[in-house]
Protein backbone atom coordinates (compact mmCIF):
# COMPACT_ATOMS: atom_id res chain seq x y z
CA UNK A 1 0.00 0.00 0.00
CA UNK A 2 2.90 2.55 1.27
CA UNK A 3 4.66 1.49 -2.29
CA UNK A 4 1.30 2.36 -4.21
CA UNK A 5 1.71 5.62 -2.87
CA UNK A 6 4.84 6.41 -3.65
CA UNK A 7 4.09 6.29 -7.07
CA UNK A 8 1.13 7.83 -7.31
CA UNK A 9 3.52 10.83 -5.44
CA UNK A 10 5.93 10.77 -8.07
CA UNK A 11 3.68 10.85 -10.60
CA UNK A 12 2.14 13.94 -9.70
CA UNK A 13 4.14 16.27 -10.56
CA UNK A 14 3.92 14.40 -13.92
CA UNK A 15 0.64 15.81 -14.81
CA UNK A 16 2.08 19.38 -14.63
CA UNK A 17 4.50 18.64 -17.89
CA UNK A 18 3.25 19.57 -21.51
CA UNK A 19 3.10 16.30 -22.25
CA UNK A 20 0.82 14.99 -19.72
CA UNK A 21 -1.24 17.41 -20.61
CA UNK A 22 -1.58 16.99 -24.41
CA UNK A 23 -2.29 13.30 -23.37
CA UNK A 24 -4.56 14.11 -21.24
CA UNK A 25 -6.85 15.38 -24.34
CA UNK A 26 -7.38 12.29 -25.57
CA UNK A 27 -10.17 10.60 -24.19
CA UNK A 28 -9.04 8.00 -21.68
CA UNK A 29 -11.26 5.46 -22.95
CA UNK A 30 -9.40 5.03 -26.16
CA UNK A 31 -5.89 4.72 -24.31
CA UNK A 32 -4.82 0.66 -24.55
CA UNK A 33 -4.39 0.49 -20.90
CA UNK A 34 -7.79 2.53 -19.73
CA UNK A 35 -9.83 0.14 -17.79
CA UNK A 36 -13.30 0.93 -18.69
CA UNK A 37 -17.14 0.60 -17.72
CA UNK A 38 -19.56 -0.95 -19.16
CA UNK A 39 -20.81 1.97 -21.13
CA UNK A 40 -17.23 2.89 -22.11
CA UNK A 41 -16.25 -0.49 -23.30
CA UNK A 42 -19.31 -0.83 -25.16
CA UNK A 43 -18.99 2.24 -26.87
CA UNK A 44 -15.50 1.71 -27.83
CA UNK A 45 -16.16 -1.96 -29.05
CA UNK A 46 -19.48 -0.88 -30.73
CA UNK A 47 -16.73 2.50 -32.65
CA UNK A 48 -14.56 -0.84 -33.24
CA UNK A 49 -16.86 -2.86 -34.74
CA UNK A 50 -18.26 -0.41 -37.14
CA UNK A 51 -14.96 0.89 -37.91
CA UNK A 52 -14.34 -2.78 -38.56
CA UNK A 53 -17.94 -3.52 -40.58
CA UNK A 54 -16.89 -0.61 -42.69
CA UNK A 55 -13.51 -1.86 -43.44
CA UNK A 56 -15.29 -5.33 -44.14
CA UNK A 57 -17.69 -3.44 -46.90
CA UNK A 58 -14.58 -2.24 -48.65
CA UNK A 59 -13.28 -5.65 -48.35
CA UNK A 60 -16.13 -7.03 -50.39
CA UNK A 61 -16.07 -4.37 -52.40
CA UNK A 62 -12.26 -5.09 -53.55
CA UNK A 63 -13.27 -9.40 -53.65
CA UNK A 64 -16.78 -8.13 -55.84
CA UNK A 65 -14.78 -6.04 -58.04
CA UNK A 66 -11.43 -8.69 -58.35
CA UNK A 67 -13.68 -11.95 -58.49
CA UNK A 68 -17.02 -11.13 -59.00
CA UNK A 69 -19.58 -13.58 -57.34
CA UNK A 70 -18.82 -16.91 -59.18
CA UNK A 71 -17.05 -20.21 -59.01
CA UNK A 72 -13.60 -18.26 -57.68
CA UNK A 73 -15.49 -16.50 -54.69
CA UNK A 74 -18.05 -19.79 -54.09
CA UNK A 75 -14.75 -21.72 -53.76
CA UNK A 76 -13.20 -18.99 -51.37
CA UNK A 77 -15.91 -18.45 -48.92
CA UNK A 78 -16.22 -22.40 -48.97
CA UNK A 79 -12.52 -22.61 -47.78
CA UNK A 80 -12.88 -20.84 -44.64
CA UNK A 81 -15.59 -23.66 -43.68
CA UNK A 82 -12.90 -26.56 -42.37
CA UNK A 83 -10.50 -24.24 -40.09
CA UNK A 84 -13.72 -22.49 -38.80
CA UNK A 85 -15.42 -26.08 -37.96
CA UNK A 86 -11.92 -26.81 -36.18
CA UNK A 87 -11.74 -23.65 -34.20
CA UNK A 88 -15.34 -24.73 -33.27
CA UNK A 89 -15.67 -27.93 -32.48
CA UNK A 90 -11.84 -27.93 -30.67
CA UNK A 91 -11.71 -24.40 -28.83
CA UNK A 92 -16.01 -24.34 -28.61
CA UNK A 93 -15.81 -21.71 -31.01
CA UNK A 94 -15.56 -19.16 -27.59
CA UNK A 95 -12.60 -19.75 -26.21
CA UNK A 96 -12.41 -16.38 -24.57
CA UNK A 97 -15.66 -16.38 -23.30
CA UNK A 98 -14.94 -19.29 -20.96
CA UNK A 99 -11.62 -18.11 -19.69
CA UNK A 100 -13.17 -14.84 -18.71
CA UNK A 101 -15.41 -16.68 -16.59
CA UNK A 102 -12.64 -18.30 -14.79
CA UNK A 103 -10.21 -15.41 -14.67
CA UNK A 104 -12.52 -13.25 -13.15
CA UNK A 105 -13.01 -15.33 -10.26
CA UNK A 106 -9.18 -15.84 -9.54
CA UNK A 107 -8.65 -12.35 -9.97
CA UNK A 108 -11.79 -11.80 -7.25
CA UNK A 109 -10.12 -14.13 -4.87
CA UNK A 110 -6.63 -12.41 -5.63
CA UNK A 111 -5.18 -15.80 -6.71
CA UNK A 112 -3.90 -14.35 -10.02
CA UNK A 113 -0.77 -16.18 -10.47
CA UNK A 114 -2.46 -19.69 -10.35
CA UNK A 115 -4.84 -17.90 -13.25
CA UNK A 116 -1.32 -17.98 -15.11
CA UNK A 117 -0.75 -21.16 -14.35
CA UNK A 118 -4.27 -22.24 -15.58
CA UNK A 119 -3.91 -20.52 -18.72
CA UNK A 120 -0.22 -22.07 -19.06
CA UNK A 121 -1.62 -25.11 -18.89
CA UNK A 122 -4.82 -24.88 -21.11
CA UNK A 123 -2.11 -23.28 -23.92
CA UNK A 124 0.31 -25.28 -23.83
CA UNK A 125 -2.37 -28.21 -24.45
CA UNK A 126 -4.63 -27.03 -27.23
CA UNK A 127 -2.06 -25.58 -28.72
CA UNK A 128 -0.95 -29.46 -29.05
CA UNK A 129 -4.50 -31.01 -30.03
CA UNK A 130 -5.01 -27.94 -32.08
CA UNK A 131 -1.68 -28.05 -34.07
CA UNK A 132 -2.38 -31.69 -34.59
CA UNK A 133 -6.06 -31.27 -35.96
CA UNK A 134 -4.17 -28.31 -38.34
CA UNK A 135 -1.84 -30.98 -39.53
CA UNK A 136 -4.58 -33.42 -40.26
CA UNK A 137 -6.80 -31.24 -42.09
CA UNK A 138 -3.87 -30.24 -44.43
CA UNK A 139 -4.17 -34.07 -45.48
CA UNK A 140 -7.72 -34.53 -45.48
CA UNK A 141 -8.83 -31.27 -47.24
CA UNK A 142 -9.75 -32.82 -50.95
CA UNK A 143 -12.18 -35.12 -48.70
CA UNK A 144 -13.87 -32.68 -46.62
CA UNK A 145 -14.52 -30.39 -50.39
CA UNK A 146 -15.56 -33.24 -51.70
CA UNK A 147 -18.19 -34.47 -49.21
CA UNK A 148 -19.25 -30.88 -47.78
CA UNK A 149 -19.39 -29.21 -51.27
CA UNK A 150 -21.16 -31.77 -53.32
CA UNK A 151 -22.63 -29.80 -55.79
CA UNK A 152 -18.68 -28.28 -56.51
CA UNK A 153 -16.63 -29.85 -59.38
CA UNK A 154 -13.49 -30.76 -59.81
CA UNK A 155 -11.97 -27.39 -60.39
CA UNK A 156 -13.77 -25.63 -57.66
CA UNK A 157 -13.16 -28.61 -55.43
CA UNK A 158 -9.36 -28.32 -55.56
CA UNK A 159 -9.39 -24.56 -55.55
CA UNK A 160 -11.39 -24.44 -52.55
CA UNK A 161 -8.66 -27.26 -51.08
CA UNK A 162 -5.90 -25.36 -51.85
CA UNK A 163 -7.49 -22.03 -50.06
CA UNK A 164 -8.18 -24.40 -46.94
CA UNK A 165 -4.68 -25.34 -46.76
CA UNK A 166 -3.49 -21.64 -46.55
CA UNK A 167 -6.21 -20.65 -43.72
CA UNK A 168 -6.06 -23.62 -41.66
CA UNK A 169 -2.78 -22.32 -39.18
CA UNK A 170 -4.70 -19.26 -38.36
CA UNK A 171 -6.90 -21.06 -36.11
CA UNK A 172 -3.61 -21.01 -33.97
CA UNK A 173 -3.55 -17.85 -34.10
CA UNK A 174 -7.02 -17.14 -33.32
CA UNK A 175 -7.22 -19.90 -30.50
CA UNK A 176 -4.01 -18.10 -28.56
CA UNK A 177 -5.17 -14.87 -29.50
CA UNK A 178 -8.23 -15.69 -27.57
CA UNK A 179 -6.36 -16.68 -24.38
CA UNK A 180 -4.38 -13.72 -24.25
CA UNK A 181 -7.17 -11.45 -24.90
CA UNK A 182 -9.11 -13.07 -21.92
CA UNK A 183 -6.47 -11.54 -19.92
CA UNK A 184 -6.79 -8.00 -20.62
CA UNK A 185 -10.43 -8.00 -20.73
CA UNK A 186 -10.72 -9.24 -17.01
CA UNK A 187 -8.80 -6.36 -16.32
CA UNK A 188 -11.49 -4.24 -18.09
CA UNK A 189 -9.02 -3.26 -21.24
CA UNK A 190 -10.68 -3.52 -24.41
CA UNK A 191 -8.51 -0.94 -26.49
CA UNK A 192 -6.90 -4.27 -27.69
CA UNK A 193 -9.69 -6.24 -28.90
CA UNK A 194 -10.70 -3.17 -30.49
CA UNK A 195 -7.97 -3.15 -33.19
CA UNK A 196 -7.83 -7.06 -34.00
CA UNK A 197 -10.53 -7.08 -36.01
CA UNK A 198 -9.61 -4.37 -37.94
CA UNK A 199 -6.33 -5.50 -38.54
CA UNK A 200 -7.61 -8.88 -39.92
CA UNK A 201 -9.66 -7.32 -42.67
CA UNK A 202 -6.79 -5.26 -43.76
CA UNK A 203 -4.83 -8.33 -44.27
CA UNK A 204 -7.61 -9.94 -46.78
CA UNK A 205 -7.93 -6.11 -48.22
CA UNK A 206 -3.80 -5.80 -48.48
CA UNK A 207 -3.70 -9.61 -49.82
CA UNK A 208 -6.41 -9.20 -52.56
CA UNK A 209 -4.87 -5.55 -54.00
CA UNK A 210 -1.17 -6.48 -53.82
CA UNK A 211 -0.76 -10.28 -54.70
CA UNK A 212 -3.79 -10.71 -56.96
CA UNK A 213 -1.95 -10.86 -60.07
CA UNK A 214 0.43 -13.12 -58.68
CA UNK A 215 -1.51 -15.43 -56.82
CA UNK A 216 -5.13 -14.92 -58.26
CA UNK A 217 -7.95 -15.50 -55.58
CA UNK A 218 -5.78 -17.19 -53.41
CA UNK A 219 -3.74 -13.93 -52.29
CA UNK A 220 -6.77 -12.96 -50.45
CA UNK A 221 -6.72 -16.44 -48.27
CA UNK A 222 -2.86 -15.14 -47.93
CA UNK A 223 -3.61 -11.94 -47.18
CA UNK A 224 -6.33 -13.59 -43.84
CA UNK A 225 -3.22 -15.79 -42.45
CA UNK A 226 -1.26 -12.99 -42.50
CA UNK A 227 -3.55 -10.58 -40.85
CA UNK A 228 -4.28 -13.55 -38.37
CA UNK A 229 -0.75 -13.32 -37.02
CA UNK A 230 -0.58 -9.78 -36.60
CA UNK A 231 -3.70 -8.90 -35.09
CA UNK A 232 -5.38 -11.54 -32.61
CA UNK A 233 -2.01 -13.18 -32.07
CA UNK A 234 0.45 -10.40 -31.81
CA UNK A 235 -1.30 -7.54 -30.98
CA UNK A 236 -3.22 -9.54 -27.68
CA UNK A 237 0.51 -10.76 -27.04
CA UNK A 238 1.93 -7.27 -26.67
CA UNK A 239 -1.00 -6.10 -24.39
CA UNK A 240 -0.76 -9.30 -22.50
CA UNK A 241 3.15 -9.16 -21.72
CA UNK A 242 2.29 -5.05 -21.41
CA UNK A 243 -0.04 -5.83 -18.43
CA UNK A 244 2.97 -8.23 -17.03
CA UNK A 245 1.48 -11.84 -18.24
CA UNK A 246 4.17 -14.67 -18.10
CA UNK A 247 3.08 -17.93 -19.66
CA UNK A 248 5.12 -20.87 -19.46
CA UNK A 249 5.15 -24.68 -21.05
CA UNK A 250 2.92 -26.71 -19.17
CA UNK A 251 0.82 -30.25 -19.36
CA UNK A 252 -0.30 -30.19 -15.31
CA UNK A 253 -3.33 -31.67 -16.48
CA UNK A 254 -4.77 -32.13 -12.80
CA UNK A 255 -4.86 -27.83 -12.38
CA UNK A 256 -8.11 -26.87 -11.27
CA UNK A 257 -8.34 -24.07 -13.58
CA UNK A 258 -7.69 -26.79 -16.51
CA UNK A 259 -10.34 -28.82 -15.42
CA UNK A 260 -13.15 -25.94 -15.26
CA UNK A 261 -11.83 -25.00 -18.65
CA UNK A 262 -12.36 -28.31 -20.01
CA UNK A 263 -15.67 -28.40 -18.03
CA UNK A 264 -17.02 -25.72 -19.40
CA UNK A 265 -15.53 -26.41 -22.84
CA UNK A 266 -16.79 -29.45 -23.77
CA UNK A 267 -20.82 -28.33 -24.06
CA UNK A 268 -19.56 -25.88 -26.59
CA UNK A 269 -17.13 -28.45 -28.61
CA UNK A 270 -19.39 -30.82 -28.76
CA UNK A 271 -22.58 -28.66 -29.14
CA UNK A 272 -23.61 -27.21 -32.58
CA UNK A 273 -24.85 -23.52 -32.34
CA UNK A 274 -27.39 -22.48 -35.37
CA UNK A 275 -25.47 -18.85 -35.33
CA UNK A 276 -22.38 -20.81 -36.32
CA UNK A 277 -23.81 -23.80 -38.55
CA UNK A 278 -26.25 -21.45 -40.77
CA UNK A 279 -23.53 -21.34 -43.03
CA UNK A 280 -22.36 -24.95 -42.97
CA UNK A 281 -25.99 -25.36 -43.52
CA UNK A 282 -26.86 -22.60 -46.67
CA UNK A 283 -23.43 -23.34 -48.22
CA UNK A 284 -23.79 -27.33 -48.61
CA UNK A 285 -27.15 -26.33 -50.38
CA UNK A 286 -26.29 -23.58 -52.40
CA UNK A 287 -22.53 -25.18 -53.09
CA UNK A 288 -25.20 -26.85 -56.42
CA UNK A 289 -25.63 -22.81 -58.41
CA UNK A 290 -22.58 -21.37 -59.83
CA UNK A 291 -22.34 -17.41 -57.70
CA UNK A 292 -25.01 -18.70 -55.00
CA UNK A 293 -22.26 -19.11 -52.21
CA UNK A 294 -20.79 -15.86 -53.04
CA UNK A 295 -24.19 -13.84 -53.41
CA UNK A 296 -25.61 -15.32 -49.80
CA UNK A 297 -22.26 -14.01 -48.22
CA UNK A 298 -22.24 -10.78 -49.32
CA UNK A 299 -25.35 -9.97 -47.90
CA UNK A 300 -24.46 -11.69 -44.88
CA UNK A 301 -21.22 -9.76 -44.81
CA UNK A 302 -23.64 -6.99 -45.32
CA UNK A 303 -26.35 -7.92 -42.67
CA UNK A 304 -24.27 -8.42 -40.26
CA UNK A 305 -22.43 -4.88 -40.17
CA UNK A 306 -25.24 -3.84 -37.97
CA UNK A 307 -26.03 -7.02 -36.19
CA UNK A 308 -22.26 -6.91 -34.60
CA UNK A 309 -22.39 -3.36 -33.45
CA UNK A 310 -25.69 -4.06 -31.34
CA UNK A 311 -25.34 -7.94 -30.62
CA UNK A 312 -21.29 -8.61 -31.07
CA UNK A 313 -19.98 -5.81 -29.73
CA UNK A 314 -22.49 -5.17 -26.90
CA UNK A 315 -21.91 -9.07 -25.45
CA UNK A 316 -17.90 -8.92 -25.98
CA UNK A 317 -18.54 -5.29 -23.70
CA UNK A 318 -20.81 -6.80 -21.48
CA UNK A 319 -19.49 -10.69 -20.40
CA UNK A 320 -16.67 -9.18 -18.16
CA UNK A 321 -19.39 -7.33 -16.38
CA UNK A 322 -21.94 -10.20 -16.19
CA UNK A 323 -19.38 -12.64 -14.80
CA UNK A 324 -18.06 -10.85 -12.23
CA UNK A 325 -22.16 -9.87 -11.26
CA UNK A 326 -22.33 -13.49 -10.92
CA UNK A 327 -19.51 -13.94 -9.36
CA UNK A 328 -20.30 -11.43 -6.69
CA UNK A 329 -24.00 -13.47 -6.06
CA UNK A 330 -25.83 -10.32 -7.40
CA UNK A 331 -28.96 -11.85 -9.39
CA UNK A 332 -31.16 -9.43 -9.09
CA UNK A 333 -28.39 -6.82 -10.41
CA UNK A 334 -26.99 -9.74 -13.08
CA UNK A 335 -30.92 -10.29 -14.44
CA UNK A 336 -32.11 -6.45 -14.54
CA UNK A 337 -28.57 -5.55 -16.47
CA UNK A 338 -29.46 -8.64 -19.25
CA UNK A 339 -32.63 -7.14 -19.62
CA UNK A 340 -32.06 -3.80 -19.99
CA UNK A 341 -29.51 -4.91 -22.65
CA UNK A 342 -32.22 -6.83 -24.54
CA UNK A 343 -34.83 -4.38 -24.53
CA UNK A 344 -32.22 -1.73 -26.05
CA UNK A 345 -30.91 -4.24 -28.55
CA UNK A 346 -34.57 -5.01 -29.69
CA UNK A 347 -35.16 -1.58 -29.88
CA UNK A 348 -32.78 -0.16 -32.09
CA UNK A 349 -32.80 -3.72 -33.94
CA UNK A 350 -36.44 -2.50 -35.01
CA UNK A 351 -35.41 0.61 -36.14
CA UNK A 352 -32.26 -0.55 -38.05
CA UNK A 353 -34.52 -3.16 -39.58
CA UNK A 354 -36.73 -0.62 -41.40
CA UNK A 355 -33.77 1.13 -42.81
CA UNK A 356 -31.75 -1.80 -43.60
CA UNK A 357 -35.03 -2.93 -45.79
CA UNK A 358 -36.26 -0.10 -46.96
CA UNK A 359 -32.59 0.49 -48.97
CA UNK A 360 -31.66 -2.91 -49.24
CA UNK A 361 -31.21 -2.69 -52.64
CA UNK A 362 -29.34 1.15 -53.64
CA UNK A 363 -27.12 -0.01 -50.54
CA UNK A 364 -25.79 -3.33 -52.30
CA UNK A 365 -25.67 -1.92 -55.17
CA UNK A 366 -23.42 1.02 -54.51
CA UNK A 367 -21.46 -0.97 -52.35
CA UNK A 368 -20.12 -4.11 -54.51
CA UNK A 369 -21.54 -3.54 -58.23
CA UNK A 370 -18.93 -2.87 -59.92
CA UNK A 371 -15.86 -4.29 -62.11
CA UNK A 372 -16.85 -8.36 -62.45
CA UNK A 373 -20.04 -8.12 -59.81
CA UNK A 374 -22.99 -7.19 -62.32
CA UNK A 375 -26.85 -5.74 -61.74
CA UNK A 376 -28.16 -9.18 -61.88
CA UNK A 377 -25.68 -9.86 -58.96
CA UNK A 378 -26.86 -7.47 -57.00
CA UNK A 379 -30.23 -7.30 -57.33
CA UNK A 380 -30.51 -10.98 -55.71
CA UNK A 381 -27.93 -10.35 -53.50
CA UNK A 382 -29.86 -7.36 -52.15
CA UNK A 383 -32.86 -9.85 -52.39
CA UNK A 384 -30.99 -12.22 -49.62
CA UNK A 385 -29.96 -9.19 -47.47
CA UNK A 386 -33.73 -7.65 -47.06
CA UNK A 387 -34.61 -11.21 -45.67
CA UNK A 388 -31.73 -11.70 -43.39
CA UNK A 389 -32.28 -8.39 -42.51
CA UNK A 390 -35.98 -9.02 -40.82
CA UNK A 391 -34.54 -11.13 -38.23
CA UNK A 392 -31.49 -8.35 -36.68
CA UNK A 393 -32.81 -8.31 -33.21
CA UNK A 394 -33.15 -11.80 -33.32
CA UNK A 395 -29.27 -12.39 -34.21
CA UNK A 396 -28.26 -9.44 -32.25
CA UNK A 397 -30.42 -10.36 -28.45
CA UNK A 398 -29.25 -14.17 -28.55
CA UNK A 399 -25.95 -13.33 -28.22
CA UNK A 400 -26.75 -11.66 -25.04
CA UNK A 401 -28.62 -14.24 -23.95
CA UNK A 402 -25.88 -16.75 -24.73
CA UNK A 403 -23.46 -14.89 -22.70
CA UNK A 404 -25.92 -14.67 -19.75
CA UNK A 405 -26.13 -18.53 -19.41
CA UNK A 406 -21.65 -18.76 -20.10
CA UNK A 407 -21.45 -15.90 -17.20
CA UNK A 408 -23.18 -17.93 -15.13
CA UNK A 409 -21.03 -20.69 -15.46
CA UNK A 410 -23.90 -22.60 -17.33
CA UNK A 411 -22.49 -23.67 -20.64
CA UNK A 412 -24.27 -26.95 -20.94
CA UNK A 413 -27.90 -25.67 -21.38
CA UNK A 414 -27.84 -23.60 -24.12
CA UNK A 415 -25.66 -25.48 -26.76
CA UNK A 416 -27.82 -28.80 -25.86
CA UNK A 417 -30.90 -26.33 -26.95
CA UNK A 418 -29.15 -25.14 -29.58
CA UNK A 419 -27.36 -28.38 -30.94
CA UNK A 420 -31.63 -29.77 -30.69
CA UNK A 421 -32.69 -26.51 -32.81
CA UNK A 422 -30.05 -26.43 -35.39
CA UNK A 423 -30.59 -30.76 -35.61
CA UNK A 424 -34.35 -29.68 -35.88
CA UNK A 425 -33.87 -27.13 -38.43
CA UNK A 426 -31.91 -29.00 -41.20
CA UNK A 427 -35.20 -30.45 -42.43
CA UNK A 428 -36.86 -26.84 -42.76
CA UNK A 429 -33.92 -25.69 -44.74
CA UNK A 430 -34.04 -29.00 -46.93
CA UNK A 431 -37.67 -28.12 -47.66
CA UNK A 432 -37.71 -24.69 -48.22
CA UNK A 433 -34.55 -25.12 -50.76
CA UNK A 434 -36.04 -27.68 -53.01
CA UNK A 435 -39.46 -25.56 -53.08
CA UNK A 436 -37.87 -21.80 -52.89
CA UNK A 437 -33.87 -22.22 -54.30
CA UNK A 438 -31.61 -20.29 -52.45
CA UNK A 439 -34.42 -17.61 -51.28
CA UNK A 440 -35.99 -20.28 -49.20
CA UNK A 441 -32.46 -20.53 -47.70
CA UNK A 442 -32.62 -17.16 -46.44
CA UNK A 443 -36.09 -17.32 -44.88
CA UNK A 444 -35.32 -21.08 -43.16
CA UNK A 445 -32.16 -19.19 -41.59
CA UNK A 446 -34.36 -16.08 -40.22
CA UNK A 447 -37.02 -18.82 -39.13
CA UNK A 448 -34.50 -20.89 -36.96
CA UNK A 449 -32.72 -18.08 -35.45
CA UNK A 450 -36.20 -17.10 -34.16
CA UNK A 451 -36.57 -20.65 -32.12
CA UNK A 452 -33.14 -20.21 -30.59
CA UNK A 453 -33.38 -16.56 -29.25
CA UNK A 454 -36.99 -17.53 -27.74
CA UNK A 455 -35.30 -20.63 -26.59
CA UNK A 456 -32.53 -19.52 -24.84
CA UNK A 457 -34.77 -16.60 -23.48
CA UNK A 458 -37.26 -19.25 -22.22
CA UNK A 459 -34.80 -21.62 -20.63
CA UNK A 460 -33.04 -18.12 -19.14
CA UNK A 461 -36.46 -17.58 -17.14
CA UNK A 462 -36.72 -21.31 -16.48
CA UNK A 463 -33.59 -21.14 -14.27
CA UNK A 464 -34.77 -18.55 -12.34
CA UNK A 465 -32.03 -16.50 -13.89
CA UNK A 466 -33.33 -13.42 -16.01
CA UNK A 467 -36.95 -13.43 -16.57
CA UNK A 468 -39.11 -12.27 -18.87
CA UNK A 469 -40.86 -9.52 -17.21
CA UNK A 470 -38.21 -7.96 -17.21
CA UNK A 471 -37.92 -6.61 -20.41
CA UNK A 472 -39.65 -2.76 -21.04
CA UNK A 473 -42.45 -3.90 -23.32
CA UNK A 474 -43.70 -0.29 -23.34
CA UNK A 475 -40.25 0.60 -24.71
CA UNK A 476 -40.29 -2.31 -27.19
CA UNK A 477 -43.94 -1.50 -28.67
CA UNK A 478 -42.28 2.41 -29.16
CA UNK A 479 -39.61 1.00 -30.97
CA UNK A 480 -41.52 -0.96 -33.09
CA UNK A 481 -44.11 1.50 -34.22
CA UNK A 482 -41.43 3.99 -34.97
CA UNK A 483 -39.79 1.34 -37.26
CA UNK A 484 -43.03 0.72 -39.18
CA UNK A 485 -43.93 4.14 -39.51
CA UNK A 486 -40.23 5.02 -40.74
CA UNK A 487 -40.42 2.33 -43.00
CA UNK A 488 -43.32 3.05 -44.45
CA UNK A 489 -42.26 6.76 -44.99
CA UNK A 490 -39.12 5.72 -46.68
CA UNK A 491 -40.81 3.46 -49.12
CA UNK A 492 -42.97 6.37 -50.25
CA UNK A 493 -40.03 8.81 -50.53
CA UNK A 494 -38.17 6.21 -52.89
CA UNK A 495 -40.89 5.20 -55.04
CA UNK A 496 -40.61 9.42 -55.95
CA UNK A 497 -36.87 9.79 -56.26
CA UNK A 498 -35.33 8.19 -59.52
CA UNK A 499 -34.93 4.74 -59.36
CA UNK A 500 -31.02 3.21 -57.72
CA UNK A 501 -29.18 1.47 -60.57
CA UNK A 502 -25.80 4.25 -60.54
CA UNK A 503 -23.83 5.53 -58.10
CA UNK A 504 -25.60 9.11 -58.27
CA UNK A 505 -29.13 7.91 -58.03
CA UNK A 506 -27.95 5.32 -55.21
CA UNK A 507 -26.10 8.11 -53.33
CA UNK A 508 -29.41 9.95 -53.66
CA UNK A 509 -32.04 7.41 -52.88
CA UNK A 510 -29.19 6.48 -49.71
CA UNK A 511 -29.27 10.34 -48.36
CA UNK A 512 -32.84 10.95 -48.68
CA UNK A 513 -33.97 7.90 -47.87
CA UNK A 514 -31.44 7.97 -44.88
CA UNK A 515 -33.26 11.31 -43.65
CA UNK A 516 -36.31 10.84 -43.71
CA UNK A 517 -36.58 7.14 -41.90
CA UNK A 518 -34.35 9.29 -38.95
CA UNK A 519 -36.75 12.08 -38.61
CA UNK A 520 -39.91 10.31 -38.65
CA UNK A 521 -38.63 7.20 -36.53
CA UNK A 522 -37.20 10.06 -33.94
CA UNK A 523 -40.76 11.94 -34.03
CA UNK A 524 -42.23 8.87 -33.05
CA UNK A 525 -40.05 7.86 -30.24
CA UNK A 526 -40.48 11.80 -29.30
CA UNK A 527 -44.52 12.05 -29.72
CA UNK A 528 -44.78 8.20 -27.97
CA UNK A 529 -42.36 9.89 -25.06
CA UNK A 530 -40.04 6.97 -25.73
CA UNK A 531 -36.56 7.23 -23.44
CA UNK A 532 -34.16 6.37 -26.47
CA UNK A 533 -33.96 9.67 -27.47
CA UNK A 534 -32.96 11.29 -24.17
CA UNK A 535 -30.81 8.45 -23.10
CA UNK A 536 -28.50 7.98 -26.19
CA UNK A 537 -27.82 12.16 -26.19
CA UNK A 538 -27.40 12.17 -22.91
CA UNK A 539 -25.42 9.09 -22.87
CA UNK A 540 -22.80 10.48 -25.65
CA UNK A 541 -22.67 13.69 -23.52
CA UNK A 542 -21.37 11.59 -20.51
CA UNK A 543 -24.14 12.23 -18.03
CA UNK A 544 -25.54 9.24 -16.46
CA UNK A 545 -29.19 8.11 -16.86
CA UNK A 546 -30.59 5.58 -14.58
CA UNK A 547 -32.63 3.90 -17.65
CA UNK A 548 -29.54 3.38 -19.57
CA UNK A 549 -29.01 -0.43 -20.27
CA UNK A 550 -25.86 -0.36 -18.76
CA UNK A 551 -26.91 1.93 -16.09
CA UNK A 552 -27.17 -1.13 -13.20
CA UNK A 553 -23.85 -2.52 -14.42
CA UNK A 554 -21.70 1.28 -14.16
CA UNK A 555 -23.40 1.27 -10.60
CA UNK A 556 -21.35 -1.71 -9.16
CA UNK A 557 -18.09 -0.27 -11.34
CA UNK A 558 -15.70 0.72 -7.84
CA UNK A 559 -16.07 -2.84 -6.71
CA UNK A 560 -15.98 -4.29 -10.97
CA UNK A 561 -13.00 -2.23 -11.86
CA UNK A 562 -10.36 -3.57 -9.43
CA UNK A 563 -11.19 -7.54 -10.08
Amino acid sequence: MAENKTQDQRQTPAASEPGHTRASKRPTWLRLSHEHTTFSAMLLLMVSTLLSRVIGLVRSKVIAYLFGAGTLTDAYNAAFQLPEMMNYFLVGGAASITFITILSRYREQHREHEGEEALSVILSVMLIVLGSAVILGELFAPFYARIFFPGFDAQKAALCTHMTRILLPAQLCFFSGGVLAAVLLVRKQFAWQAVTPLIYNLGIIFGGVLLARQFGISSLAVGALGGAIVGPLLLNYLGAHNVGLRLRFSLNWSHPGFREWVRLSIPLMIGVSLVTADNWILNYFASHGSGDIAKLSYAKTLFTAPMAVLGQAAGAASMPFFAALAGQNKHREFASSVNRIVTRIYAFAFLLSAWMIGLAYPAVDLVLRGGAFHHADARQTALYFTLFAGSLCFWSAQAIYARAFYAAGNTLTPMTASTLITVASIPLYWLLFHHMGVVGLAIASDCGILVQTLALAWLLQRKRLVPWSGLEYSELARSFAAGIVSFAALFGVLHVLPPPGSFPRDLLQLACGTAVWLAIAWLVLYLTRSSLPQQLIGRFRGRSATNVPTAALESETPQISNI
